[in-house]
């Protein structure tokens, strides 16, 4: 029985990973258009969970990405220099978009986890109730 409920406390801690990467992807979408915003990043580490002693995943700010600002000309623009650029983000909407998708399947991936284990501990206490 605790490893049906050990299974359920992985899967748990699958969807809140999951959904904080995407609560990350959504951040960088929102500042797609900001000035000098660089991209956030999500990792994911494997820890051990001090309650059942079985490993769970834990999403970690992993900073913000390094990469070169994209340099946009637009003389009108209230940041620009005296060449009339000024520093955009360095947000590129196709990975956030796959990144999305990712954090979306498995985000599904640990739900159907999730259930399945949860339908396991339902049929087994159906059992033991006989």
């Amino acid at each position: 029985m605790s490893d049906l409920i050990g299974s359920l406390a992985m899967s748990a801690s699958g969807l809140k990973a999951q959904a904080a990467r995407l609560n990350t992807v959504s951040q960088n979408i929102a500042n797609v258009d900001t000035p000098g915003y660089r991209r956030k990043l999500t990792s994911f580490e494997n820890v051990l969970n001090p309650e059942s002693g079985m490993p769970k995943v834990q999403a970690m700010s992993a900073g913000l990405d390094q990469s070169a600002l994209t340099v946009i000309h637009d003389p009108s623009h209230p940041l620009a220099d005296e060449n009339g650029n000024y520093d955009g983000s360095n947000v590129d909407l196709t990975i956030e978009l796959a990144d999305a998708r990712e954090a979306q399947r498995g985000y599904e991936a640990n739900l159907r986890s999730f259930d399945n284990a949860r339908q396991m501990t339902k049929s087994l206490l159906d059992l033991l109730r006989r």
